[in-house]
């Protein structure tokens, strides 16, 4: 059963953390934006800026309908990445309850 579950605990854990990367980049995208920093209509920042947002957008949107606006800071994506460091918790914990 090693065999089966080690790369599969492995891989669910690289999912997540990549996951969580992509929050990160997808928020710091946003505030160059925001700021003037990073033009939009680059083609390149364009994509990338696209790509992070419909990877990241459905996994948001049911939490920015639960946590309310805070003056202009948008707390989901705090909410989501401990959501996933919670889940990426419980995958290790399972792991070792495996014994793996």
């Amino acid at each position: 059963m090693d065999v089966i579950f080690v790369p599969l605990f492995n891989v669910l854990k690289l999912l997540v953390g990549l996951y969580i990367w992509a929050v990160i980049g997808h928020v710091i995208l946003n505030w160059l934006v925001a700021f003037g920093i990073v033009n939009n209509n680059n083609q390149i920042v364009s994509m990338i800026n696209d790509f992070l947002f419909n990877l990241v957008e459905p996994a948001l949107k049911p939490i920015r309908n639960f946590i309310p606006n805070f003056g202009g800071f948008d707390l989901s994506p705090l909410a989501l990445i401990l959501a996933l460091y919670f889940v990426e918790t419980m995958i290790t914990r399972l792991a070792m309850k495996f014994g793996l």
